[in-house]
């Protein structure tokens, strides 16, 4: 059993439940009454790179990240700060979030949220449109062919905008296959949590124009963003650094920055 496997039995256990704590009609009915889901994808095709800011507490590889008793107010510091989006993890047993923490941050920010989970189920994108969120992550790795095609077309219905993530060539291909139009490449291994920043270098050449490209995982500072940036990334998520920089606002302006540095000619 892989590292992702294990996440993923935890994962279906917790969503097991929720789906027995709350009927899939009552969160439809929730949703119902959510106000229409914002758009991500023309600040995300801008000319300037574009920063997704994550609310993370902790991970599987790193253990505990950061303390953080207030998503919603780190949350309104990244925005700020100059995030186009916030991603928030609300995977419980790993990264120690929450769909309380996804509702927090909406209600306190005016730019799109990002549920980031392991979504295998339909019903998690009932909830994240239920709890606010404005997209979705979509990971290649853990679904087959019908599930993510499947899973796009609820997105579709539900106005989610789906991330979709990939980590090697053949996944990269499934999801341009599947029609991805906002398409990760994740320096992690999810099987093993080995990080590599050469990857996305390696696919972006892959992704056709047209497509927006994002770069996760693997950042530790400005000077990550701006290489990310000089290899094609539209847009870079970072969490870590974001979370244990003492200055989250401070430092999505610093990682604007570098990559803006990286697009002037030299």
């Amino acid at each position: 059993m892989t590292i992702l496997d294990d996440i993923l039995t935890g994962v279906r256990d917790d969503l097991g439940q929720r789906q027995s704590a709350t009927p899939l009609a009552e969160l439809r009915a929730r949703a119902a009454d959510m106000p229409p889901t914002r758009d991500p994808m023309p600040a995300f095709r801008s000319p300037e790179v574009s920063i997704i800011a994550e609310v993370k507490r902790k991970s599987p590889s790193r253990g505990e990240l950061a303390d953080i008793p207030d998503p919603a107010f780190l949350a309104g510091q990244y925005a700020t700060g100059g995030a186009s989006a916030i991603s928030v993890l609300t995977e419980r047993r790993r990264f120690g979030g929450s769909l309380a923490d996804l509702s927090a941050v909406r209600a306190s920010v005016d730019v799109p949220v990002l549920r980031k989970d392991f979504i295998v189920d339909p019903y998690q994108l009932w909830e994240a449109r239920a709890y606010g969120a404005d997209l979705a992550l979509l990971m290649v790795v853990s679904l087959d062919g019908g599930q993510l095609a499947d899973l796009l077309g609820l997105c579709t219905q539900l106005g989610l905008t789906p991330l979709v993530e990939a980590h090697t060539a053949d996944e990269v291909q499934r999801a341009l296959d599947a029609g991805a139009q906002l398409l990760g490449v994740n320096a992690r291994d999810l099987t093993t949590l080995h990080v590599d920043r050469s990857v996305f270098g390696k696919l972006a050449p892959d992704i056709p124009e047209g497509v927006v490209r994002v770069a996760e995982s693997g950042v530790t500072g400005p000077e990550d963003v701006a290489e990310y940036r000089a290899r094609g990334a539209d847009v870079v998520l970072v969490g870590e650094a974001l979370v244990r920089s003492g200055d989250p606002r401070s430092a999505v302006r610093r990682f604007i920055e570098a990559a803006a540095a990286s697009d002037l000619p030299v």
